[in-house]
């Protein structure tokens, strides 16, 4: 399918003669979307919290009658299981049902492209420029983590998420497999969040909102399901530059290859330069003046080159 093509699909919801379930049915693709979002995150924490314990009991026996803070503890000490069952929650639920879910929406002929699982020629370049993003916009990200910490937020969030960052701060830093390591927090969620929120949600969003107001909303989203709210503004422009980059790639590709790096990128400065200067760049303190005008400089070029280039070969039409 091309450009042109993807634009008919766009307008007509579904393709050229054929409607959805939702459209059939009366259901706005935004109203099935958030019910999908709610729902998959809650099948994901729970699955992955049974394939966890499932997995420590095999490893170290049944206990009697254990009190909440011995499984506590105990989950703390195994993260490795902790790693595994979230990646299993997030494949089958966050990636494999979302894909599932999805045919409500479309047809599966067209769940491809409405998922935006396709290239075309300007996709190695669009690929290119979005790694050169997420890296330039560090400083960014780091300036809204800064920021964020400012805000009030309970006392009880900011103390879990502390020690989250703690647990796998000292995972990291500990004799741990790489390549598991960087399959765990780095491939799957490129692959399994992409897919639940760059493809599905995005796409869901813009057929009842259009393409701008899907954006925001899909990034905030993003960074509300990390339940950090002590880091929500930086997740949330993380996703939504991830939907920009997907949107004028016309790619889910770009966003996949952009939260690999992301997550794998701090997965090895944490693990193998714990003491270098990136290292330290703790929302506590504010990035360098020069940096931060840097990353926002280089940012803005890229993102307004990828906009220029997609009404290039868009033939000038915008989408709405």
């Amino acid at each position: 399918m091309d450009l042109n093509q993807e634009n008919n699909f766009i307008s007509s919801g579904n393709g050229p003669s054929i409607s959805s379930w939702a459209e059939r049915n009366g259901f706005d693709d935004w109203v099935l979307a958030l019910f999908w979002i709610v729902i998959a995150f809650i099948l994901f924490q729970i699955s992955a919290g049974i394939v966890a314990a499932t997995l420590y009991f095999v490893r170290e026996g049944i206990q009697a009658q254990p009190n909440p803070q011995e499984i506590i503890q105990a989950f703390q000490e195994n993260l490795d299981l902790l790693f595994i069952g979230n990646s299993f929650g997030q494949i089958v639920f966050l990636g494999a049902a979302t894909w599932l879910f999805s045919r409500l929406h479309t047809t599966k002929r067209d769940q491809p492209v409405f998922l935006r699982f396709q290239a075309f020629d300007k996709t190695p370049k669009m690929l290119a420029l979005t790694a050169v993003l997420i890296v330039a916009a560090q400083p960014i990200i780091w300036f809204l983590s800064w920021i964020n910490i400012q805000l009030p937020v309970p006392e009880y969030f900011e103390s879990m998420q502390n020690t989250q960052l703690q647990l796998i701060e000292q995972f990291l830093r500990s004799d741990h497999n790489m390549m598991l390591t960087l399959f765990h927090i780095g491939l799957v969620p490129a692959v399994c969040e992409e897919i639940l929120y760059r493809g599905y949600t995005l796409r869901a969003f813009e057929k009842s909102w259009g393409i701008w107001t899907a954006i925001i909303v899909s990034g905030f989203l993003f960074g509300l399901y990390h339940l950090q709210l002590t880091n929500l503004l930086p997740l949330a422009f993380i996703g939504i530059v991830l939907a920009y980059v997907t949107y004028v790639s016309e790619s889910i590709y770009p966003a996949m290859l952009a939260h690999l790096i992301n997550n794998g990128g701090s997965v090895l400065v944490a693990s193998y330069y714990p003491d270098s200067s990136i290292a330290e760049m703790t929302p506590e303190s504010m990035p360098p003046a020069w940096a931060l005008t840097f990353g926002i400089v280089i940012s803005a070029w890229i993102i307004n080159y990828m906009y220029q280039h997609r009404q290039q070969t868009q033939g000038g039409t915008t989408d709405v």
